[in-house]
């Protein structure tokens, strides 16, 4: 009885490990998705833009990928995963290899204003350090960037 339990267990796990990977966004959705926050910043202004990838149910979270938006110094001005980002200053933070990658964005942003920067990261999921890249655009006085896990 419990071997069965165990195995269900593991089975259990197993569909959801690979319906969780399945929700997992690409490179293409991720740059897709900064281009419609940029898009969305020029009809809306900064303000609206904000206050939408602030909405956990907006239009700006899709599978696992969600926008962020900092300044050019790297304040979170606005994150679709975790609100209470906003206001932080993240210009010091490190990756799983203690590399700064929000320096290189910033360097990436300010010359030539859109790129992608590799970085490891914790996966929510699998709570693994995993790699990741980030897609990002400036525009004005603010950088629209999104994430995703590398297979």
């Amino acid at each position: 009885m419990l071997i069965k339990s165990v195995l269900g267990v593991a089975a259990s796990l197993a569909f959801a490990a690979n319906v969780l990977a399945a929700d997992a966004g690409t490179a293409e959705e991720a740059s897709a998705l900064v281009k419609q926050g940029v898009a969305f910043f020029k009809a809306n202004g900064k303000d609206k833009l904000l206050a939408e990838v602030a909405n956990p149910k907006g239009q700006f979270v899709s599978k696992d990928l969600y926008l962020s938006v900092w300044d050019t110094k790297a304040k979170v001005l606005a994150h679709g995963a975790n609100p209470k980002m906003a206001g932080k200053n993240i210009i010091e933070l490190k990756d799983g290899d203690d590399k700064y990658f929000m320096k290189e964005i910033m360097a990436k942003a300010a010359n030539p204003g859109s790129g992608w920067v590799d970085y490891k990261w914790v996966n929510p999921v699998s709570k693994d350090i995993q790699a990741k890249s980030a897609y990002f655009e400036k525009v004005e006085d603010v950088v629209i960037s999104a994430e995703y896990y590398k297979k």
